[in-house]
């Protein structure tokens, strides 16, 4: 049988025309793609398409050409608030199989960067947005369109840094990462660290002088397979299992001639609810200590850096209850709801006091060479979530 591949705009629907518009505008982040395009362009759009549906839009922007948009359908009172978030950046270009920002229908699937993370997504709270608003409720509608989530979600904290100053309170968030119609109120966080391992620089004829930061990183390395292991024992979360950890990247050394008296080693861990950088670095601490200690002349350096915490959500709690329903109702199938390996802004939001939940679309591909979304799960993502902010804000106060 033959397939029948048709460039957009494809059929006549208001949210596939919105996802393929967003996956024409390049907005590759460009701390993570060499001369990526960033999000200016794709807040501009945005903005623009919710001004003209009745939102207030605000453009956050203290990171030079990395804005994130701020905007609000005003309620008329008497209800609860709802934030959908979703991130505006994408992963490089580079290596895509095919024209990147040509957005493609083929056999049900938008094809292209970003399609499923997560532009569909973005296409779906908007739309979904857009329509709730059109109808009086209660609570406001506000929506974060966040720049930097692949990086290090200066978007989201910038969002939050601007709602606590102006006092304003959000009563829950959807974050509108690809979830498959699934419902996930947790996942795990990491911790990542630099480990300098620190020798004597000699000449590579004078052993007698020299002390090999390489070679002596390697009982390091060793001791942190144990631990990787030893945590994959441990009971860890009902959810999420347990941690992990891994070596990321190691350097070391000047010359093939030379003792190298530095080797460093950047090393992530993955935690659940419970971890946190105190003990990753007392995890550290206890594999190097006894190592310095049975090498005379060695010494280490811990340095933490970037941690992000877990996402640990009720179920019964915030908006999830609410659009279980609402997933429900469109699907005809009880809403799934479950946890996820990767980090999202949604453990930034849940810290802030705003109980968050994730839910989108269904697809594949998310950083790889071909990426792809659903467009059944589009419109599914779409009108649950339509549905969950007009049951969530309520029916306007009447005077």
């Amino acid at each position: 049988m033959t397939t029948t591949r048709r460039r957009m705009p494809g059929p006549d629907c208001e949210v596939v025309a919105l996802a393929a518009d967003l996956v024409r505008i390049d907005s590759s982040n460009p701390t993570l793609a060499p001369h990526g395009a960033g999000e200016s362009t794709i807040a501009g759009y945005c903005a623009a398409w919710l001004s003209t549906r009745g939102f207030t839009t605000i453009r956050l922007e203290s990171t030079p050409g990395r804005p994130s948009i701020l905007a609000t359908g005003a309620g008329r009172g008497g209800g609860r608030s709802i934030m959908l978030n979703g991130h505006l950046d994408t992963v490089s270009l580079a290596g895509y199989d095919g024209d990147p920002l040509d957005p493609v229908v083929d056999d049900g699937r938008l094809h292209g960067r970003g399609s499923y993370d997560m532009k569909a997504g973005i296409a779906a709270i908007l739309v979904a947005a857009a329509r709730a608003h059109h109808h009086p409720h209660g609570g406001d509608v506000v929506l974060a369109l966040v720049a930097d989530e692949e990086d290090t979600s200066i978007g989201t904290e910038e969002v939050l840094t601007h709602l606590r100053a102006a006092g304003t309170e959000i009563d829950a968030a959807v974050v509108a990462e690809p979830t498959g119609l699934d419902l996930v109120t947790c996942h795990k966080g990491f911790v990542w660290a630099d480990v300098t391992l620190i020798g004597v620089a000699a000449h590579g004829s004078r052993p007698d002088l020299g002390v090999d930061a390489i070679t002596k990183a390697g009982a390091f390395l060793t001791g942190l397979d144990r631990l990787a292991a030893d945590l994959g024992t441990r009971p860890g979360h009902p959810v999420l299992g347990a941690g992990s950890v891994h070596a990321g990247v190691i350097d070391g050394g000047q010359e093939t001639s030379s003792y190298p008296d530095r080797c460093r080693i950047t090393v992530e861990r993955r935690t659940v609810p419970g971890e946190d950088a105190a003990l990753f670095e007392a995890e550290l601490r206890a594999i190097l200590d006894p190592i310095i200690a049975s090498q005379p002349g060695l010494g280490a350096g811990v340095v933490m850096g970037l941690e992000r915490r877990p996402l640990d959500g009720d179920p019964t709690q915030g908006v999830t209850p609410t659009l279980s329903s609402a997933v429900a109702d469109v699907t005809g199938r009880p809403a799934h709801h479950r946890g996820e390996a990767f980090w999202t802004d949604g453990a930034l939001l849940a810290d802030a006091g705003v109980p968050a939940v994730l839910f989108g679309v269904d697809g594949a591909g998310a950083h790889a060479s071909t990426e792809w979304v659903d467009l059944g799960s589009l419109h599914d993502t779409a009108r649950a979530v339509e549905r969950a902010i007009t049951a969530w804000t309520g029916m306007a106060r009447t005077e």
